[in-house]
């Protein structure tokens, strides 16, 4: 594969340090593309071939929409009893719903959300905490930082709809997607300085990396917690929406995204993806040389082909990924 993205810099006149920076980002990320697989049935749940105590399995519901909706996936966490905070259990759950969308192709985006009214995710579950042995917490932490690195490298475009409190570990799973959409009343923040410790799931690189340096220091330092209306302000979300009496309206409002994004070109959208994600990370000389690479995975594509066609014949195109 790397021989393959190699190939790909031969007529690009970028310096040769931003060929080859650009070159191994774009092969590492195609190497671990998903292959052509069959994946879960639609409509189903990712882990129905798995086996859990229907109480640990009920901590994460995994549905594959189908009809109109189909290609979009919505990942629901549900521990009512401990506000949805981040265990053992979940971790490893998430961990293998995230695997099953990565080897699925029919994905075109995922809406991670709470099946719980006025909680997203209270950060850690710290009564499962207070009973580990200090040896313990080390790799528990390292774990579910790990996990939330994946959320952030799924190819596909992900969407946190924050209907209720995201504090702690549960912000910074929202910050690893691509588009948190919040309601007005939600709340969030990275508290984790009340306890004496700081974000240890990333949240002290992507807040900065989301509102700027400054206010990231001023929300972490003081652990202060925004509503939606603040969040939004201060770019830490996308949209914020009015809650509705069902307590849903951020998941409704991501799921009208989803659908705008579900008709595009696939393959497409994980190559924007790609390249905004790695692009950012490097000066522009070298992210215009990853955007140039990107641009070459699309062009022998049938989507294009058909995105051609389509704007020829004033037709709705039809794409397949392919």
């Amino acid at each position: 594969m790397a021989l393959v993205a190699g190939r790909l810099w031969k007529s690009i006149g970028a310096r040769a340090v931003d060929r080859d920076r650009a070159c191994r980002m774009t092969a590492s990320f195609l190497a671990a593309a998903p292959r052509a697989v069959p994946g879960p049935c639609l409509g189903g749940s990712s882990t129905a071939a798995r086996h859990y105590s229907s109480e640990q399995k009920a901590d994460l519901r995994v549905r594959y929409l189908d009809g109109e909706d189909t290609g979009i996936v919505v990942v629901g966490i549900n521990r009512p009893k401990a506000k949805n905070s981040i265990s053992k259990n979940l971790v490893k759950l998430m961990f293998e719903a995230v695997e099953d969308i990565k080897k699925n192709n029919n994905v075109r985006s995922v809406i991670f959300c709470s099946l719980v009214p006025g909680i997203f995710c209270a950060g850690a579950d710290l009564k499962e905490r207070a009973k580990m042995h200090q040896s313990e917490v080390g790799p528990f932490v390292s774990k579910a930082r790990a996990l939330i690195t994946e959320l952030g490298n799924l190819p596909i475009p992900t969407i946190a709809a924050i209907d209720g409190a995201a504090l702690g570990g549960g912000l910074e799973m929202a910050l690893a997607c691509d588009i948190r959409i919040a309601s007005n009343s939600a709340k969030m923040g990275l508290v984790e300085t009340k306890l004496a410790i700081i974000p240890g799931a990333g949240g002290t690189q992507r807040l900065p990396r989301a509102i700027g340096v400054s206010l990231a220091k001023e929300l972490m330092f003081a652990a202060r917690v925004v509503d939606g209306t603040e969040a939004c302000r201060l770019g830490l979300v996308n949209h914020s929406v009015e809650q509705n009496d069902s307590g849903d309206a951020a998941y409704l409002r991501a799921l009208e995204l989803a659908r705008e994004i579900n008709p595009q070109g696939p393959i497409a959208i994980r190559m924007a993806k790609l390249a905004i994600n790695q692009g950012i990370e490097v000066d522009l000389s070298t992210g215009l040389a990853i955007e140039e690479a990107c641009y070459a995975q699309v062009i022998p594509t049938k989507d294009r082909l058909e995105g051609l066609a389509a704007f020829k014949e004033k037709r709705r195109p039809h794409f397949k990924g392919e």
